[in-house]
This record gives C-alpha cells, structure tokens and sequence, in this order.
C-alpha cells in the first residue's frame, strides 16, 4: 500500500497593515510629475513610493547586497505591487518655508551673487500614525520576516527629512477605517471627498505583456536574419533598441530619475496613475475653517479684532480714509468663510432665509475699523450687533486670520482680541478701553467720527433735508427724539433769505471736515450713495442715550459713527 502523504494546506489570504508614525511630525514628499516650487504635497505617499522605499532600505541596511533582493524579497514585491493599498490618513496640515539659495552666478550690475526662490512644502503630522493595509496578501513566513526588517530599519519615508518609526500591525491589533482607498469605476467622489492620482506599480503580468508588445514594436524594423548569423551591429543596434525596456518589474522600481529621463521617458516604466479618494480636508492649507459650533453657545454683542502686518509698522496699516472698503471687504471675507458649509447667519447678511432684508431697527451685525491708538491708521476692528452673534457668526469671524487693503504688499493679520459685551470690551486696559467707552458709553451730546453719508438726495425744503435725514435715521433705529441738530461742516446749502439751520454752529468741525473730505463715501460691491458728500454732525438729547450711534449709509461699514461730544472737548484721539 502506497505511503499516504499529507498535504500542507495552502496559505490564505490575509490583511497586512503597516503602521508609520512621523518622528518631527512633518511629510516631505512632492507628487510625481510636479515641480517643488509648485508647494503640493504627495500625501498620502503613493504605493510606487513605498515599494521603493522598501527596496531602498534593504540596500542600506544590509539585508541584501549588489547582486539584488533574494527570492524571497522578490516575491515580497511582486505580491505588494500586484494590490492596491488602502490608507487611515491622520489629520494633517499644509505648511512651507522660503529660501534664497544662491545659484553661483554673479550680478553685472551690482556683483552680488544671484538668487533663487525655493519653496520647501510639508505636512505637519503631529502624532498621529499613518496605516497603509493591503486587504488581500499572502505571505509565507520568509517574505513576512522580510517585510518587518525592511519596515522596522526604514527610517524616512518621503525625503530625507521625514523621520519615521514604522512596524507591522499584528493580527489581533484592531486596523482603523480606511479613509483614502482606490476609486471605485463609474462612481463620483461623495460628499466630503475629493479626488487625488497617485503612482502606482503594475502587476507583474500586466508588466510582462506590455513589455512583450513594446519590444516588437521597437524591434520589427530591426529583424533577424532568415539562415544566417546576424551582424555584430544588428546585434547592438537591436540591444540599444530594447535598452528603455526594464527587464522586470523589480528592474523598474530600482531605476532612477536620471536613467528613465535619458531614455525619453515621461513616466517611470512599470509604472500607472491610480484615482483614489480621500477626505477633502486631508490636508488643512491656509486659515481654519469654520466650525460648526454647538446651538447652546452664548450670543455675543461684539468682538475686536486687532489688525497688524507683516512688519508690524502701524504706519502701514491703512488710514482712517479707507474705513469704508476696509470694513467691506472684510465683511465679505467673514461672509464667505461662513458659507462654506450653510447658508451665512441673518446677523452677518442683514436677510432672512429666502434672501429678504431684515426690517426693524439696524439690529444685524456692524463692521466698524477703528483707530483706537490715535495714529491715523486704522489698528482694530469692532463687530458688534443688537440682536447678538450666534454660534456660527462667531466662528467665521474666528476664522477669518487675513484681510487685504489698497497697495498692499502682503495681507493685512487678523486676530482676535476680544469678545462679549460693549460693557465688557470698556474694561480693555489703556486707552484702548477708553476710545470704546466713548463709542459705546452713555451721553447727551454725540459727534460725528466718521462722515455722515445721506441715504437719499438733500433736499432744501421736506423731510429729505438733512436734518430731517439724520432725525428719520435716529428713529428706525430706535433712539428717542433729539433736541438739536448741528451740522458743523460742510454747511448745508441753504436760501439767503432762510433762516440758519436749527442749532447750527459757525465756525466749529473745520479741522474734523478737513480730515472728513478725504474718506471714501462709495462701496465697491453695494448701491452708491445719493451724493459723495460726508458731513461732520453733532446731535443733542434732552436726556442720556446709549452708544453705539451709526446713522446713514455705510453705517454697517464704518461711516455715520458718533462718539460721546464730550471726549472731542477733551483732546481724545479719534477713531476711524
């Protein structure tokens, strides 16, 4: 009776998972195709990538010598090439850095050796682990042996800068949800995803057929002869010929750069761009998003914001004048950042839901840039509304880090300064809690800060005088009935047999309305104003009223602001 032998069962297929975790906490690595100064970020690293990685560090480390990897190592790469990996990517974010590197030329004019702008772009990682799995490899005991020396002796991943501590995940360590995989045909990316290519290997089956038919057709004008012994020079005519074809897949992944560069290839041999799919916000760039904050947030009456620049000159920061395109612009900045996920609050647009004008009393939010120093330039900006700033209003003006102006070189810096009441923001140390107590604080007299604007054409006699103007502008905002009205300068228009307008005061604001007539009265992206004209009013009431008065058009963007009289009386600088 023949011998009964036992046959070994076959190894099954499994889930292999790596694990990296970024010792500095920063990717370096450009996509393939993509210059250094164009700032992308190859993230997450493509499988091409890791599988020269892998080669690379056996070289370094030993584990195999110039001849190449064993057979078992070979083995190992076929197997990984032959899968498509799967990712957990960790939150990361986009960040760069300026060089001047010096080119080793010498300027004629000024003999000063010549420069060049380089960018040098990471991911900031933190300590978050990078998992790369292939669901379906089999791996006997000497290629899973193989595979953890290599993964355990990489030390960078990427370019040299990015340290790494890579391991292999064992079979009972829980392997997190994958959340970049290859994109599945005929499928759009989803909400909340986003496309990326990366450079994958191919198999090596698909390797060997394209191979075949590339070398018949680099060769079928070079044939052999029928009969006879070819030529040495058909011989090396035809080994030049077939010199750009690699001889394997392995031979692939180990050419650099420069060899498939002089053969005239645009792509590395072997090699194919695989659609994945990862999250959109994979890699954070520029200012955070807003947030969707929790309903239960408390309302707030206002916030400041301090503006600064680069160089922290407060000289070029940008003057009174430009209160009205300053404010606006950062409102449409504040707005945009606040739409990106629904539709912007009421209190930011100043309209309902379907896109209708609040009515009442001017309740949404004011932008107003202020000049709290004295200095003529504007150097915070207050946004304050009556009716409160929600949840999300407060998370978009959070967010919102940059602003621009006219000329400016680099963006304008934003930062919050503070947050809460009117009453609370007058406890802010110095004068810059004082030049807000005399916008917000109580008083029977009010001056103007920035020019009056007229929200319809000045008529000489009715209800569209100015005076009777600024009254009407008073009362849809709720304040009471004022006692006087002076309009300082300039002086309205007027008949020479009429009387002078009710309280008007001769002489007085010519200083402020020579500093008035520069402002800009028109917004860019909003309905112009009846006449480009501002004016300087001072307003009287039979009793106390509470501040912050804005009256006019712009008075959401900074124009037709009042500060108590008695804080121009006193030599208080002014804010814009």
């Amino acid at each position: 009776m023949a011998a009964m032998t036992r046959k070994r069962p076959a190894s099954k297929a499994m889930s292999l998972s790596l694990a990296f975790r970024f010792l500095a906490g920063r990717y370096h690595a450009t996509p393939f195709g993509h210059h250094v100064n164009e700032g992308l970020i190859e993230w997450p690293p493509s499988p091409w990538r890791l599988l020269r990685a892998l080669i690379s560090v056996g070289y370094t480390s030993g584990a195999w010598n110039g001849t190449g990897p064993p057979a078992a190592a070979r083995a190992l790469i076929e197997k990984l090439s032959a899968e498509l990996p799967c990712y957990r990517l960790p939150p990361a974010v986009g960040a760069h850095s300026r060089h001047y590197m010096p080119t080793g030329v010498l300027d004629r004019k000024t003999r000063r050796e010549e420069t060049t702008l380089v960018f040098d772009t990471w991911a900031r990682i933190g300590d978050g682990e990078l998992t790369v799995t292939w669901k379906d490899v089999c791996l006997d005991r000497a290629e899973a042996s193989i595979l953890g020396d290599l993964v355990q002796c990489l030390n960078y991943l990427g370019r040299s800068e990015s340290w790494v501590a890579g391991r292999v995940m064992g079979e009972s360590e829980p392997v997190p949800e994958a959340n970049c995989f290859p994109e599945p045909r005929g499928e759009a990316p989803g909400h909340g995803c986003e496309p990326v290519a990366l450079l994958a290997a191919r198999s090596v089956s698909d390797f060997a057929a394209w191979r075949v038919e590339q070398l018949d057709g680099a060769l079928a004008s070079l044939p052999l002869p029928d009969g006879r012994k070819p030529s040495k020079t058909l011989l090396c005519k035809r080994k030049k010929a077939a010199e750009p074809y690699p001889d394997d897949l392995l031979d692939c992944l180990q050419k650099t750069t420069t060899w498939w560069r002089s053969h005239g290839w645009s792509w590395p041999p072997g090699s194919r761009r695989v659609p994945y799919r990862r999250p959109s916000d994979a890699i954070a760039v520029g200012a955070p998003k807003a947030k969707r904050a929790a309903p239960p947030e408390q309302r707030v009456e206002a916030m400041l914001l301090a503006l600064t620049n680069a160089s922290r000159n407060d000289h070029a920061l940008p003057p009174v004048t430009r209160t009205l395109p300053q404010a606006e612009l950062l409102h449409c900045v504040i707005v945009g950042i606040a739409a990106r996920h629904r539709s912007p609050p009421s209190e930011l647009t100043g309209c309902d839901g379907n896109g209708r004008p609040l009515r009442g009393r001017h309740e949404h939010a004011h932008v107003n840039p202020l000049d709290l120093d004295g200095d003529g330039h504007l150097d915070h900006i207050l946004i304050w509304a009556p009716m409160g700033l929600g949840a999300e209003a407060q998370a978009a003006i959070r967010a919102t880090r940059k602003t621009f102006t006219k000329d400016g070189i680099e963006p304008l810096r934003l930062a919050l300064a503070a947050t809460g009441d009117l009453r609370d923001l007058v406890r802010l140390p110095d004068r810059y809690g004082q030049r807000i107590a005399c916008i917000s604080g109580c008083a029977e007299t009010w001056q103007s800060v920035t020019p009056f604007v007229p929200p319809r054409y000045v008529k000489a006699n009715g209800r569209n005088t100015l005076e009777g103007q600024i009254r009407a502008e008073l009362h849809s905002r709720g304040f009471p009935e004022p006692a006087a009205v002076h309009p300082l300068a300039p002086a309205p228009r007027r008949r020479r047999d009429a009387a002078p307008t009710r309280g008007a005061v001769a002489g007085a604001g010519e200083t402020t309305w020579s500093r008035f007539r520069h402002f800009i009265f028109s917004r860019r992206h909003g309905p112009e104003p009846p006449i480009a004209c501002g004016f300087s009013i001072r307003l009287e009431f039979e009793h106390p009223v509470s501040g912050p008065v804005a009256l006019g058009y712009g008075s959401h963007f900074g124009l037709g602001l009042f500060e108590r009289y008695a804080s121009v009386r006193t030599g208080a600088a002014s804010a814009g």
